[in-house]
């Protein structure tokens, strides 16, 4: 990818101006154009395997979401279009509508017709797209159309207003089809109804703070970026509705001022929740807050939010040498991929082309690019509607994302755990387990195997401190009668985790694994440690309950490489008094920090007043120690003390 000189005094963070944004833009567009149909209607995209819905469904997504960073590119240039880009989207928009099918596969006589859209049908969430850039082009596109093709793509947008979304963000994909339906003419009370029912249901599961659950109960990922707040947003900036763009900026900008501490100094977003292949799609709500003028960010930081999370992934091999983009995180991995996933799915990232829309003269543009949160200062940040902790340092920019909130269970089922979300914590430079101990997880090792976490009941957040109560599973069913209640507590680069087991056998073996670090050696004694072949440490130490530690492989690495390894501490479940587990834990990159079992003592003994329960004392070097009381489903942090 052939990119203009990098600009240090403007941009002295990334080196990425305007004129990268728009190169990146041209150069990901001109790479698939040698994969489209004849007709131009499908992009067909090279891949491992096709998506749960077929290669037809595949080839309108690869339409659909490379034609709106196509559109933001020549709306951002306002009409200019060198490379013709519109010309090849008007043609797939005639030649994809004529015919449209019910068939899955690509037929020898028919590869052009788009797939209808059908109840929970993967058309309908490319029809979003579709109608966004259409929005956004109407001057140069739509409006420029014969009216017989404008009439086939009404009809074939039209069914999106009538057929049923799965019941999460998806309600926002009729919402965007509506928008651009109402604004063009067609089907205006079935169009604007559907925009209605759209923001209904997402005002559903909006908890306050910028934070929406994505339909499940407990389900909190980067969809709040990408589609919860970013669908309605943009609708609203489109049809200058002041009302909406207020009540839903005012939301957005209260996501950003959490949100924007998720993201490392290498540019990196947190590693967490599905759908990671769109990657710099992470960037989208970045933007969207500068667009509306709802943001708490200053423009050059938000340049250097964003730009620092598109450069990430292109220096990290997300291009493979035909210019596209592939289904992973940083190069190819499948494990991180769902079903419904695709070749063409990782374009979802071209709405991270949003900035394009600010014109050149915009502050966002001209402003000198500021520090990331991560670097500003060491952060702990609470984050009460996921139930997260967000843990920074500036020594070496990572983010820690500390999860007592999140699971992704469904509301009337169990599910196995998905390891992208029931973690007890997630970083901007670890991924999780697939094979293996599950990384960062407390475990009791029963006669059925080792226990996952389950369902995820908040406790609460606060200065420092996050913690949960959760019923461990084996093989979908609780184990009768035990509860573990989780504390983390973090200060600078280090970490308490405590967990009180009631309820369980005595004797039996309980496992505590730290952060799993790709490119690994193992190091030492009951602080269990790993060290990559780079910087980056991670370790435990055992404070109480555990006997014994070593590190173990992980098969198959993560998602930062095909090695790894992880830390772990093992103990067993006492046969008298509560069972409290308790260590210290790191991750770092800042070079040879203090040992660990200096970082943080611990004080514990049994509550007087009731034997279930235990007292904690913690001091983390250079804060206040913290009293806590820790108890079967209750945490309460009593107090803070100056040393």
């Amino acid at each position: 990818m052939r990119l203009p000189p990098e600009d240090r005094d403007l941009s002295p963070h990334t080196g990425w101006t305007r004129e990268h944004w728009e190169a990146v833009a041209d150069a990901l567009l001109t790479a698939v154009r040698p994969h489209a149909s004849p007709g131009g209607a499908l992009i067909d995209l090279p891949g491992p395997r096709p998506s749960r819905s077929g290669r037809r469904s595949d080839g309108l997504e690869g339409f659909a979401r490379t034609f709106l960073p196509a559109a933001l590119r020549v709306a951002g240039a306002g009409g200019a279009d060198p490379h013709g880009l519109l010309a090849h989207y008007a043609a797939g928009l005639d030649a994809g509508t004529r015919t449209p099918t019910a068939e899955r596969d690509l037929a020898d006589g028919d590869r052009e017709s788009w797939p209808l859209i059908t109840d929970r049908g993967q058309a309908m969430v490319e029809a979003a797209s579709i109608a966004f850039a259409l929005r956004l082009t109407r001057p140069w596109l739509w409006d420029r159309l014969p009216g017989p093709v404008r009439d086939r793509v009404g009809r074939w947008l039209t069914d999106a207003l009538h057929r049923v979304p799965n019941d999460n963000n998806w309600w926002l994909f009729p919402l965007s089809v509506g928008g651009f339906l109402a604004e063009a003419g067609i089907a205006e009370p079935e169009a604007r109804a559907a925009v209605r029912r759209g923001l209904e249901h997402i005002d559903r599961w909006y908890l306050g703070d910028g934070w929406y659950t994505d339909g499940r109960p407990r389900a909190f990922d980067h969809y709040n970026g990408w589609a919860l707040h970013l669908y309605p947003v943009l609708h609203a900036h489109l049809a200058d509705d002041r009302a909406l763009r207020a009540e839903y900026g005012e939301r957005l900008a209260a996501h950003l001022a959490g949100y924007a501490h998720t993201f490392g100094a290498d540019g990196a977003p947190v590693h967490q929740g599905r759908s990671l292949t769109y990657r710099f799609a992470a960037t989208a709500p970045l933007w969207a807050g500068a667009l509306t003028g709802h943001t708490p960010l200053a423009p050059g930081t938000t340049r250097r939010l964003a730009s620092g999370a598109l450069r990430h992934f292109l220096d990290r091999g997300a291009v493979d040498d035909r210019g596209l983009l592939t289904l992973g995180w940083h190069g190819p991995d499948l494990r991180l991929v769902q079903v419904y996933s695709g070749p063409a799915s990782p374009y979802w990232a071209g709405s991270a082309f949003l900035g394009l829309l600010l014109p050149p003269g915009h502050p966002v543009w001209t402003a000198p690019e500021g520090p990331a949160p991560a670097e500003e200062r060491d952060t702990v940040l609470a984050l009460p509607g996921p139930g997260w902790l967000v843990q920074s340092t500036a020594a070496d920019g990572l983010v820690r994302l500390h999860n007592h909130g999140s699971d992704d269970q469904p509301a009337d089922a169990v599910g196995p755990d998905d390891p992208q979300y029931a973690r007890l914590a997630h970083s901007t430079a670890t991924g999780p387990s697939f094979e293996g101990p599950a990384d960062n997880h407390l475990a009791l090792l029963t006669g059925d195997g080792p226990t996952e976490r389950g369902r995820v009941h908040p406790l609460g957040t606060g200065p420092g401190w996050a913690a949960s109560r959760w019923h461990p599973r084996v093989g979908g069913r609780e184990v009768p009668g035990v509860t573990v209640t989780s504390l983390t507590l973090a200060h600078g680069a280090e970490e308490l985790r405590a967990h009180l087991v009631t309820g369980g056998p005595a004797g039996t073996p309980v496992t505590q694994t730290g952060w799993a670090v790709a490119g690994t050696r193992t190091e030492r004694h009951l602080a269990a440690g790993v060290r990559a072949d780079g910087r980056l440490v991670s370790e435990l130490h055992a404070l109480h309950g555990f006997t014994a530690a070593d590190s173990a492989p992980v098969p198959g690495g993560t998602a930062f490489g095909p090695e790894a390894a992880l830390p772990r501490l093992t103990g067993d479940l006492p046969a008298t008094g509560p069972a409290l587990f308790a260590c210290a834990a790191r991750l770092t990159a800042a070079g040879h920090p203090s040992a660990l079992a200096d970082a943080l003592t611990l004080e514990a003994r049994t509550d007087d007043g009731d034997p279930t329960a235990v007292l904690l004392t913690v001091r983390p070097i250079g804060a206040p120690a913290l009293r806590i009381r820790l108890a079967p489903g209750e945490v309460t942090v009593l107090a803070a003390e100056e040393d």
